[in-house]
């Protein structure tokens, strides 16, 4: 059993930017499904929109190339095909042995038919073998309508006018910003060879149109490496296009590991932001591979993704989503134009701890970011937080125990078993995340240094709450405008999160439940600091909490 993928070699951007919604798009190509006896096909092809080259992880045989047992079907897929199936499989419903679907994030086509055509002088429908002879298909999409057509035709037959299938279809929520398009093929039993004789694809935007025809047989394009963990390689010299060589005015920011810059992709025109690990890195390696493994398969949307990467001798550099409105941190501290209002702030504490639920418990490993903190939070073009700079990431699978590191974080931040054993884990991003949550409640870092002192926020909001008001901690550019029963839950679970104690951290899959309002909010009682002030060190007060989570909390 094999597969075969195809793809246009450079991202695709789908959106429109003035309607925020999906644009326009139209493709026409001709292929030819040869099997080695006339009458008999092991599987078909598909035309494939996907986030990924290659579609990592994706079986032959009547998954298409597309899918695999445990992902079929999954909405965090964000792929958009166009099946021409060849054998019959009941697992997911399929008509018959000949048919056309328009399958979303799963095999289970949301709308099929037999395959064939409708003639535009009779009206009449002839029924199309779809192994053997040469097809022409035109799939399109409006934008405006909210409507995918699928039209098939025997080859130099002009298009005929009534689609074969006509499905009422949104795609922004399926569709991210850049894209691969291209074809996915498999064999089963039978020896079959799949080809596309000519292809072009076309967006509806002015100056875009992306065009490109294949003479040979389908061939595996993507390299092993990038198979297995998904992004995409991008060339050194789009980069430097993009960045316009790397210059200071497209300069975004600089973080521990590198520079990153603003870019434009020469050829889809698609906005990006491209992280160059610094010369100087020690960690750069280690730190460029763990991104890539960590998030180059990551799909949530409240992570910056990860589009793609390049190796050039001694240079490493990540490609992501371009996030227009740059990170939290620049809204937070003492400039008031640029303040966030408190709807906006408890939106991205929300969408922040969503993301690390993710990372936590939903993914197929757990992720240990590591960093979290608000500097690292970037704001897309709706102000929704995006948790970005998996510099740090680490990963194990669901049951073992994470491995010892070197301590690598951010003072404030770091939570007290971590400086102790080097051990990060989900516990130690909850205590991360809950001085991330102070910092965005109070408009205040961590750790406030002064030349003669140094305030520490959890002791500063702790002596607010034990006074009786702590709503005296929030930031004070919030003015009046802000639900005070929203504020106080965010200041008292920043607390608890904050706890000296592992064990008496909430998980964020209760993070997330308290924040959406499904489960009640903790009661504080008394409390009392460690000398260090950056953690609470004594369970006091937090019995029944401690007892309810215990259980269901990681113990390293």
């Amino acid at each position: 059993r094999q597969q075969g993928h195809a793809f246009y070699p450079h991202l695709v951007n789908f959106n429109n930017s003035t309607s925020r919604s999906v644009s326009s798009f139209s493709t026409t190509f001709v292929f030819a499904i040869i099997p080695q006896y006339p009458t008999v096909s092991a599987h078909g092809m598909a035309f494939v929109v996907s986030p990924t080259m290659g579609l990592p992880g994706a079986d032959p045989g009547q998954y298409l190339g597309l899918f695999n047992k445990s992902n079929n079907g999954d909405g965090r897929n964000h792929v958009v095909a166009v099946e021409f199936d060849t054998l019959q499989s009941s697992q997911f419903d399929d008509i018959n042995d000949n048919h056309v679907g328009i399958d979303i994030n799963g095999l289970k086509s949301n709308l099929s038919f037999p395959a064939g055509y409708h003639e535009d002088g009779s009206r009449q429908f002839r029924n199309l073998s779809l192994i053997g002879q040469r097809i022409q298909v035109w799939v399109e999409y409006h934008g405006l309508e909210k409507r995918m057509d699928v039209t098939l035709a025997p080859f130099r037959l002009s298009k005929p006018k009534t689609p074969l299938l006509s499905l009422p279809l949104d795609l922004s929520s399926i569709v991210n910003n850049g894209m691969y398009v291209g074809f996915s093929s498999s064999t089963g039993s039978v020896l079959t060879s799949h080809y596309v004789l000519g292809w072009s694809f076309k967006m509806n935007v002015s100056g875009v149109v992306y065009f490109m025809r294949r003479k040979r047989k389908f061939a595996e394009v993507v390299e092993d490496w990038e198979l297995e963990y998904g992004p995409h390689r991008f060339k050194f010299k789009d980069l430097y296009v993009a960045t316009k060589g790397f210059k200071d005015k497209e300069l975004l920011g600089s973080g521990g590991f590198g520079k990153v810059y603003r870019g434009v992709l020469p050829t889809s025109k698609l906005e990006v932001a491209v992280k160059r690990v610094s010369h100087e890195s020690t960690q750069g390696m280690k730190e460029f591979i763990a991104e890539i493994v960590s998030i180059g398969r990551l799909r949530h949307r409240n992570l910056v993704q990860l589009l793609g990467y390049c190796r050039r001798k001694d240079e490493l550099l990540l490609v992501y989503d371009y996030m227009p409105n740059g990170s939290l941190d620049k809204y937070l501290y003492g400039q008031p134009k640029l303040t966030l209002n408190w709807r906006q702030r408890f939106r991205v504490i929300k969408g922040v701890a969503s993301g690390l639920f993710y990372l936590h418990e939903e993914w197929e490993q757990v992720v240990i970011h590591r960093d979290v903190k608000a500097s690292n939070v970037l704001l897309d073009g709706e102000l929704n937080g995006r948790l970005g700079d998996f510099g740090l990431a680490r990963l194990y699978d669901h049951g073992t125990e994470p491995q010892t590191t070197h301590i690598m974080g951010t003072l404030g931040y770091l939570a007290p078993e971590h400086t102790r054993t080097g051990r990060a884990t989900p516990c130690t991003d909850v205590f991360a995340f809950g001085a991330f949550m102070l910092e965005v409640a109070c408009g205040r870092r961590p750790i406030l240094q002064s030349p003669t002192d140094n305030v520490i926020l959890v002791d500063w909001v702790y002596s607010c709450w034990c006074k009786g008001d702590i709503l005296e901690a929030k930031d004070p550019y919030l003015g009046s405008d802000y639900a005070a029963e929203e504020v106080e839950l965010v200041l008292k679970l920043g607390l608890i999160c904050s706890h000296s104690q592992p064990e008496a951290r909430p998980t964020m899959r209760h993070v997330v439940q308290i924040l959406d309002g499904d489960m009640p909010s903790p009661e504080l009682s008394s409390l009392s600091l460690s000398s260090s002030g950056l953690a609470f060190a004594h369970g006091e007060g937090f019995d029944g909490f401690s007892m309810m989570y215990t259980t269901s909390t990681y113990n390293g």
